[in-house]
């Protein structure tokens, strides 16, 4: 009994014992668990703050860009404000001769836009008249040549005559005046011919089928229209200044005159006008235009 009390006992005991080392082994883990969630929560503490600094310490660099940017500003600002203050000081800067030479600028700059753009001769000349007046009201000696400028420019630009574009529709006009539709009459030749040769003409004629030209009416409008169409063409050509559409629209109405016109006298006068018009220049280009403009701008940049 006794032994059988004492192995109870020590099973108790052992039992008891394992019992403890279980509850002490789960102390343990448990123990061991809050701190590694614990040292987790203060290496993620840990980032947040480390990318909080990193943050700061991008808008850091950015405010300093910022104000890098703003001192930049600051310095050329400071830099104009001085480049105005010595202009100002500047006596060829101040003053009714700084506006004047402002408003000379102006026009000899819309006088070479109106020539390049437009190719308006009379606008450039007008535009170098009146910048001439004011240019010689200066009396500062270091626009002396300047003056000289202008006027070789003006003379140049006289020297374009008229707008090219007045005097090819002058002649596009006279070459489209005088063309009718009607056939022409007989000519005075048929008149003084011989009785026989007037009595078979009333029966028969004969004349070469080349260069006989439009007889019929109903033709000649067909073909006059066509010539007026051509000569609008040529017209629209001039106005654009397009000398190769201008070329193409002669070569029709020349045709169109050898048509109407076979065998009159007039034909190689207005061949002769066809050729002038197709040599003659559409465009004014003067090679000393915008030099007095360009040296204006040298002498105030200097």
């Amino acid at each position: 009994m006794l032994l059988l009390l004492f192995a109870i006992a020590l099973a108790a005991a052992a039992w008891y014992g394992l019992q403890q080392w279980r509850s002490q082994q789960a102390r343990i883990a448990e123990q061991a668990l809050q701190l590694r969630e614990a040292e987790q929560a203060r290496i993620d503490a840990l980032r947040n703050a480390q990318q909080a600094q990193a943050q700061r310490l991008q808008q850091a660099e950015a405010t300093n860009r910022v104000l890098r940017d703003e001192l930049l500003g600051i310095g050329q600002r400071a830099a104009l404000l001085e480049d105005s203050v010595s202009k100002l000081a500047d006596p060829d800067r101040h003053g009714a001769q700084s506006l004047r030479l402002d408003e000379i600028e102006l026009l000899l700059g819309i006088g070479q836009q109106r020539l390049q753009l437009a190719d308006d001769v009379d606008g450039a000349r007008r535009a170098l008249a009146l910048a001439a007046p004011l240019l010689a009201g200066i009396d500062d000696p270091a626009y002396l040549n300047l003056r000289q400028t202008l006027a070789q420019e003006q003379a140049a630009m006289e020297a374009l005559g008229a707008d090219p574009r007045v005097h090819a529709n002058a002649l596009l006009e006279k070459l489209t005046t005088g063309v009718q539709a009607a056939p022409s009459a007989g000519t005075a030749s048929d008149a003084r011919a011989p009785w026989y040769e007037r009595l078979l003409a009333r029966v028969i004629r004969v004349q070469p089928t080349a260069g006989s030209g439009l007889q019929q009416r109903p033709d000649r409008e067909a073909a006059l229209a066509a010539l007026q169409v051509e000569a609008s063409l040529a017209r629209a050509a001039i106005e654009r200044r397009d000398g190769a559409a201008l070329g193409i629209a002669l070569a029709r109405i020349d045709a169109g005159l050898q048509r109407l016109l076979a065998g009159s006298p007039a034909l190689p006068q207005k061949r002769r006008v066809v050729a002038e018009l197709r040599a003659s220049p559409l465009r004014a280009d003067s090679p000393l235009s915008g030099t007095t403009l360009q040296q204006l701008r040298a002498l105030r940049g200097q």
